[in-house]
């Protein structure tokens, strides 16, 4: 899976969330291209098409807003609100939106993107609808962040792009091997993942002879680090291992301790470092 593509699917679960967190019907959004303008890219509960694609501009419409802001935005109605300019009015009136909310994701202090979520009709919209999707956004941030610590220690000596196609296949190896009722096969399977580890990229003491010694992670832990490196939230880990997210955050916590890190990007470093990871 390409980074965009693996960011749209981060995007549109996050979407998901939101409207099953705050129950309103409509969600959209997209992240930031060239400059200042950010395309909606992902719509979750619209009944046309028309938001698909819509380039919006930093200070423009209430997403434009929020961008310039790095803030959220909420009118209670759209197109009669004196908050913010109406470039976007035709096709925000096309899907009858009334009440609409943006949010940013921002990642180190940069807007990389705009959650929106909206009814059809014209009432307030309440602090924990916005504490939701706040909450939404900050796990497109979260893992926006592991996949820019992934570009950056492929890009940084280390062995480029051909290498993170190696990751994804030991993410992907690593979440399919549970699935695997022969034993046989099963093991096989690990083994191959244990050698994609040890490859080129895997630095540190564990790098040619297997995983350190001095770190013992249990299989579980290594799969839900490896979800991590792949830059899934554990919502998207809980789907791909087929467990419930909560789950993923106890193992994720358990294999952070025992690496001695402090964020899920630090633990997936020093997985790297010790070996259980390419």
């Amino acid at each position: 899976m390409t980074a965009e593509a693996s960011d749209a699917v981060e995007v549109r679960n996050a979407l998901l969330r939101l409207r099953r967190a705050t129950g309103l019907p409509v969600a959209f959004g997209g992240l930031l291209e060239a400059g200042r303008q950010m395309r909606i890219s992902e719509l979750s509960g619209t009944a046309t098409h028309a938001l698909r694609s819509l380039v919006v501009t930093s200070g423009t419409g209430l997403g434009g807003k929020t961008v310039a802001l790095s803030r959220p935005c909420v009118v209670t109605d759209y197109s009669a609100s004196r908050q913010i300019s109406h470039e976007y009015d035709a096709p925000v009136a096309v899907e009858g939106l009334r009440s609409v909310l943006a949010v940013p994701v921002v990642v180190r202090h940069r807007v990389r993107g705009v959650l929106y979520g909206a009814l059809r009709t014209a009432q307030p919209l309440g602090g924990r609808m916005l504490d939701a999707a706040v909450e939404a956004a900050r796990d497109v941030e979260r893992a926006l962040v592991l996949r820019d610590e992934a570009r950056t220690l492929a890009g940084g000596g280390g062995p480029g792009a051909g290498w993170e196609q190696v990751r994804e296949a030991h993410a992907a190896l690593r979440a399919l091997a549970p699935r695997i009722a022969d034993p046989g096969l099963r093991a096989e399977l690990l083994g191959a993942c244990a050698l994609l580890a040890a490859g080129p990229g895997a630095a540190g003491p564990g790098a040619s002879g297997g995983p350190s010694p001095r770190v013992r992670l249990a299989p579980r832990e290594v799969d839900v680090l490896a979800c991590v490196a792949d830059g899934a939230t554990n919502a998207v880990a809980a789907q791909r291992l087929g467990v419930t997210a909560e789950t993923v955050k106890g193992y994720l916590r358990s294999a952070m301790r025992k690496l001695r890190a402090r964020t899920r990007g630090e633990a997936v470093v020093a997985a790297r470092r010790a070996g259980w990871l390419p």
